[in-house]
């Protein structure tokens, strides 16, 4: 999992009930995009340093070029 900052961390609730909670990325410590990442959580002013897992996916800010 690639991101870059200004890019959304999206998190998918794992139970029945839990809704997605998604964030902008507002750091990546990783090297070439990779997490850790720091988050800023829709409706939060706080941050978190966030490891992804496999329920969550990154939402671009804006296309990506192609290689």
């Amino acid at each position: 999992m690639n991101a870059e900052v200004g890019d959304r961390l999206v998190v998918h609730g794992r139970h029945l009930g839990n809704g997605s909670r998604s964030g902008e990325i507002v750091e990546v410590h990783g090297a070439g995009g990779t997490p850790p990442f720091v988050v800023r959580w829709e409706g939060e002013t706080t941050t978190a340093v966030v490891i992804p897992g496999p329920d969550a996916h990154v939402e671009p800010r804006s296309p990506r070029p192609l290689a």
